[in-house]
């Protein structure tokens, strides 16, 4: 188990009792959590990094990754898979998961367990404020220890988690936003979610007791968004593959890259056919429209080659071709 970086803080009250006897909040931070950062001339992945904190590695267990105890209360981690992800989050005594994933939760696993599901789906690009209440009201009224987790565990469940470490644990926001970046790896593309947690305004314990919201355990999505949560799994593990010259990994051993690619090709010839996708703005069609044609284009180069028809060659530019677009796409509405 990796040890606690720091104990749980205690919880700030006197904004509390001073928003009981009706003193109105201010307007740029709620009493009772860490006033927000001044605002900064650098990139905040920057300031995360000015105060150094003492190094950390992740847990990794099979299907769970990038594990961090932030608190005795908070633990960050990536999306839980099967059995063991499960018994392993329930031998460290979480009672509650908040998943701020687009994918619909394992809820059947997780009851299994005794742990309670909460789903508030954020995007990279930042966290709104309807969401920031919502995962404020999570922490201060749900059971913990709480399992914060997005798909990786890098960026947007850490980010979760750092309301909570405000919120619940009286952390400082640039500690927050340090930990975001040295110990869970929230890359400097997503810029927005450490905005959100330096910046943004997080209700008071008032505040989130008068909001009215009954902590659904399933999300789903539908639409592009929907469309994107299971483009983005076996689009990374078309990734996972390529990086081991197309053999399946110890962590996925039932992978196939034809079948991937030909899963992959079958999402984008969907998602291009979504009447959201019509009203949408044009450079986003037309990386759908040329996403949905190199991962067929990719799907044939793999199938060509395997068929001694085609080469390795082929198949890397094909490769090249579909995640240039997706990242161009990525760094316009994602990021």
């Amino acid at each position: 188990m990796v040890p606690r970086p720091i104990a749980a803080l205690p919880f700030v009250a006197a904004g509390v009792i001073a928003a009981c006897v009706g003193s109105p909040p201010s307007a740029s931070f709620a009493p009772d959590v860490a006033a927000p950062l001044p605002e900064q001339a650098a990139p905040l992945y920057e300031v995360a990094a000015a105060n150094p904190l003492p190094p950390v590695e992740p847990e990794n267990h099979p299907k769970l990754h990038n594990v961090f105890e932030l608190s005795e209360n908070i633990v960050s981690g990536s999306e839980p898979e099967g059995e063991n992800a499960f018994r392993v989050l329930k031998e460290k005594g979480i009672r509650t998961i908040l998943s701020v994933d687009g994918k619909t939760p394992d809820l059947e696993t997780a009851e299994r367990y005794g742990i309670r599901y909460v789903h508030v789906p954020i995007q990279y690009k930042g966290i709104t404020d309807q969401q920031v209440a919502e995962i404020a009201k999570s922490f201060r009224e749900l059971e913990g220890p709480f399992y914060v987790h997005c798909f990786h565990g890098k960026h947007r469940g850490p980010a979760a988690a750092a309301i909570g470490r405000v919120v619940l644990d009286g952390a400082p926001r640039d500690r927050a936003i340090a930990e975001m970046r040295q110990w869970c790896g929230t890359s400097s593309k997503y810029e927005g979610l450490y905005g959100t947690v330096a910046y943004g305004r997080i209700p008071s314990a008032v505040e989130s007791a008068a909001l009215d919201w009954d902590f659904p355990s399933a999300t789903p999505l539908d639409g592009i968004a929907g469309s994107m949560v299971p483009i983005a799994r076996h689009a990374d593990n078309v990734k996972a593959l390529y990086q081991n010259d197309w053999q399946a990994t110890s962590d996925h051993p039932d992978l196939d890259a034809s079948n991937e690619m030909a899963v992959l090709a079958g999402l984008f010839e969907r998602a291009n056919g979504l009447p959201e996708l019509a009203e949408s703005p044009a450079d986003l069609r037309r990386w759908m429209h040329d996403s949905m044609v190199q991962s067929a284009a990719l799907r044939d180069a793999m199938a060509a080659m395997r068929a001694g028809t085609g080469d390795e060659a082929a198949v890397d530019d094909a490769y090249d071709a579909l995640f240039e677009t997706c990242s161009a796409c990525h760094k316009a509405y994602r990021n």
